[in-house]
């Protein structure tokens, strides 16, 4: 009896096995809808988030745009968090948010990323942040990408994120250090200041 991976069920799903795919979001449903839930706080909401998400995922999974690296979870998490910025984004179009500079530390502007009670008003200014960080990380090597995405947007401790990407505890740190450095030259030469 063979081990039915995430990627064999995706496999198979992409072969016609429509079985597959119920066992792949049975598997994972918890965890995503949990997900989404903790960000909204409101259970209908989070519930035509995650319905969106698996609609997003199907059609990805059909197209062949999913990229099978063993981290289906995390792919999916992706996906549900661009769908709640969206979300707010929508929301957010006729509220203007004021600025202020922030002086920022090494790792002070993921501070500003942590989970809050936040009022409608904070989540627009966190999601504008998101938006800011995700146009930085394209400038960043592929490595520090991946570790800022995993610990920072994924919520991953240090240990974790080691063992996804076979690396040692030191590296992974490296990695995050060497990327936040990166961050701040970046938005020292574009002038990005991230505001709350």
């Amino acid at each position: 009896m063979e081990t039915l991976t995430d990627s064999l069920l995706i496999s198979r799903y992409q072969k016609g096995d429509e079985n597959a795919l119920s066992i792949l979001i049975s598997r994972h449903q918890k965890e995503l809808f949990s997900f989404i839930f903790y960000k909204l706080m409101d259970e209908e909401l989070a519930n035509d988030v995650f319905q969106d998400t698996f609609m997003k995922i199907i059609v990805s999974l059909k197209e062949g745009r999913y990229n099978d690296d063993g981290k289906f979870i995390l792919w999916a998490k992706r996906i549900a968090h661009n769908l709640i910025i969206d979300h707010y984004r929508l929301k957010s179009k006729h509220i203007k948010v004021s600025e202020t500079t922030y002086e920022n530390e090494e790792f002070s502007i993921f501070d500003l990323l942590k989970e809050t009670e936040e009022n409608i008003e904070e989540r627009l200014i966190t999601n504008q942040i998101y938006d800011d960080l995700m146009k930085m990380l394209v400038f960043l090597p592929e490595n520090q990408q991946e570790v800022i995405k995993l610990r920072f947007f994924d919520g991953l401790s240090f240990k974790e994120i080691a063992e996804q990407t076979n690396t040692s505890i030191n590296t992974t740190l490296g990695r995050v250090r060497y990327a936040l450095i990166n961050m701040r030259k970046i938005m020292e030469e574009n002038q990005i200041i991230l505001t709350r």
